[in-house]
């Protein structure tokens, strides 16, 4: 592919979430993106194919957008082609009164994706610094807190530092680690929310919680800038994509993804010389019937 998404939209150096752009500016048209796309999902699913037949390493690919960024469609069109056998989608809500009773990071472990095997989330570890940090008052709900004010900037600092930490375990562990965060405007978000209720087909995916969340756009925006300068790591790379075009940050998500893919050096397994003359045994006596 003649552009480099993988490139143009890592996080280098200190990020900015109002000097980054919501939308692509390049000179790709939607029918050429399209087209692209469709083309390299061929790509994915026989990288995946070798991912699970290498068996030694996983990728985690983690998502994080505002509502109507377009989570939930990207990942259907990104993985809609790959093998279900090795492919995971986590989507994480408000916590169960179960999970409350543990540390944060705990319901996230039992998701990860096992050896040979691609796991998406969808939403993340990265609520509790991002819904949790604009409403401080759900951190109560984990019974270790005693007041509002004992979140403070040392508690968000080992938050942070719990999340680095979690991630880099897993980086040294055998999973390969990506972050995307679908950046889209307050206004198109606007034009979407209203998409969902003029649009009948689409009444479903609207709710009424969603304004109330709308009104702290400024605010999220702050905690995700913060979020994403914390733990943008060579381990555990983020990605802002443009979103307000969404078969572009389709697209772009899908090449990082696969530019990442060929980057863990994948192998297919090698038969050894006793399994190889197995094969060969096998291959006789079948032509032979």
């Amino acid at each position: 592919m003649l552009n480099n998404f993988s490139d143009d939209f890592l996080v280098k150096g200190k990020f900015s979430i109002k000097k980054t752009s919501t939308v692509y500016q390049g000179t790709l048209t939607k029918d050429e993106g399209i087209q692209i796309l469709i083309q390299e999902k061929e790509k994915l699913r026989e990288l995946q194919e070798k991912l699970y037949a290498d068996g030694s390493k996983s990728l985690l690919v983690v998502i994080q957008a505002m509502d109507a960024a377009g989570k939930d469609s990207l990942i259907e069109h990104v993985f809609g082609g790959v093998n279900p056998q090795g492919c995971n989608v986590t989507s994480f809500k408000t916590p169960s009164s179960k999970e409350y009773v543990h540390d944060f990071l705990w319901r996230h472990y039992s998701a990860l994706p096992q050896k040979g095997m691609i796991g998406i989330f969808n939403r993340s570890h990265y609520e509790s610094v991002l819904v949790c940090k604009v409403h401080p008052e759900y951190n109560l709900s984990e019974k270790t807190w005693n007041s509002v004010k004992d979140f403070d900037k040392e508690f968000w600092k080992n938050r942070y530092e719990s999340i680095r930490n979690f991630e880099k375990h897993l980086s040294q562990n055998g999973t390969t680690i990506i972050k995307i965060f679908l950046h889209v405007s307050k206004d198109e978000q606007k034009k979407r929310l209203l998409d969902r209720i003029n649009e009948q087909e689409k009444n479903w995916k609207f709710s009424t919680g969603d304004l109330p969340e709308r009104a702290l756009f400024d605010e999220y925006m702050k905690c995700y800038e913060t979020a994403i300068n914390e733990t943008s790591k060579n381990e555990a790379p983020w990605y802002v994509i443009p979103a307000d075009n969404k078969w572009f940050a389709r697209l772009s998500a899908l090449q990082i993804i696969i530019d990442t893919l060929e980057k863990m050096d994948l192998q297919f397994p090698q038969l050894s010389k006793e399994d190889q003359a197995g094969l060969d045994d096998a291959k006789k006596q079948l032509e032979s019937e």
